[in-house]
């Protein structure tokens, strides 16, 4: 194994860790962004300028572009769902009053989804170990998001939004499975550049539509904004989804699901650190529990169907 060969392992043995701790502030950040926009319309802009800034890194790298329209169309499609899909989803949910936590929970259904599709859909075969991993990790994120309730208060969760909020993220949670499915089985070689911009450049048009029709592109526009853009930009669009397009690229598609077990906990850690929301016994449980079904879904190799 060369030097070269050697220094990507690593890099890829530590994606998974830098990706679920950025990918974690995003709930965050959308919800500090549409306080002054509109969940659509702060998307556009985000993509828009995503789109500005990757451009010129593109021809600086000299990335490749795609060589057939059917591929580029290929990466597009995936665009849309994992993007214009799931984090209009999720932004237009939080948007519609859903809280944050909530969001995250169905989402984090993501793997059991994954798993159930990625064997006729991809040839991947999950191991029965795994499958209990799988549904481990979802009761572990459940421990987590029920972990920050006060007891007695479950019912008021549901209060402030209603079933169009619930549409929106079990949206956001079928386009992340479709994308993340259509992604490795027709443009998972990708250049990782050319393709976010291709990505980003449909999912902000297809955006732009419903945030013009919808939104009449209306935003509050100040500092808090501006931070909140910075860091979506910067650190989800380019940096988050960098590093997904990468595991994707790298590992089996349910053990890559697997990962997004455990956005919660470390997003309910940051809730800590950043406003002093205190973890009972309960959400450290789940915490410990995720952990584990991490590790079983992660670390076995899911076999491959024997070629006919």
């Amino acid at each position: 194994m060369t030097a070269d060969s050697t220094t990507t392992s690593r890099w890829i043995r530590l994606a998974p860790v830098a990706f679920v701790l950025l990918w974690s502030t995003g709930f965050i950040a959308a919800k500090a962004g549409v306080a002054h926009a509109g969940p659509f319309t702060l998307l556009f802009y985000r993509f828009v300028l995503a789109v500005a800034l990757l451009l010129p890194l593109a021809r600086m790298l000299g990335s490749r572009w795609p060589q057939r329209p059917a591929l580029a169309g290929h990466i597009a499609v995936a665009g849309l769902l994992l993007h214009a899909g799931y984090l209009g989803g999720v932004f237009a949910a939080i948007a519609a009053g859903m809280p944050a936590g909530m969001v995250a929970l169905i989402v984090g259904l993501q793997p059991l989804v994954t798993a159930a599709a990625a064997g006729p859909l991809l040839g991947e075969q999950v191991r029965p170990l795994q499958w209990l991993g799988l549904a481990a990790g979802f009761g572990g994120v459940a421990l987590v998001v029920a972990g920050r309730l006060a007891p007695g208060t479950a019912a008021q969760t549901l209060a402030g939004f209603g079933g169009d909020a619930l549409l929106f993220a079990l949206l956001a949670l079928f386009a992340i499975t479709g994308g993340t499915l259509y992604q490795k089985r027709f443009c998972a070689g990708m250049d990782l550049v050319s393709g976010a911009v291709i990505q980003y450049a449909a999912s902000g048009a297809a955006l732009g539509v419903l945030a013009v029709w919808l939104e009449s592109l209306r935003a509050d526009w100040g500092l808090p904004l501006l931070l909140a853009l910075a860091w979506l930009i910067l650190v989800l669009s380019i940096a988050a989804i960098g590093l997904l397009l990468l595991l994707i690229r790298h590992g089996a598609a349910s053990r890559v699901a697997s990962l997004f077990y455990l956005v919660p906990p470390v997003t309910a850690l940051e809730a800590w650190w950043l406003f002093d929301e205190r973890l009972g016994p309960q959400a450290l449980a789940g915490m410990a529990v995720i952990a584990g079904a991490v590790f079983m879904v992660f670390h076995l190799p899911a076999r491959q169907h024997p070629s006919a």
